[in-house]
């Protein structure tokens, strides 16, 4: 994200994941991705 990627592209990539790595597994990441994007809005790094 640093580098210019969006939250929507972060969630899409997470969704094709899926189909390699599994659901349960891209499941599990949503929290983790939906925490990152939670603070890098209060730090204001959001895009």
């Amino acid at each position: 994200m640093d580098n210019g990627l969006t939250e929507q592209q972060a969630s899409e990539v997470i969704t094709h994941l899926a189909f390699y790595a599994g659901w349960p597994n891209a499941m599990s990441a949503l929290p983790v991705a939906k925490e990152v994007f939670a603070k890098r809005a209060q730090v204001g790094g959001a895009k």
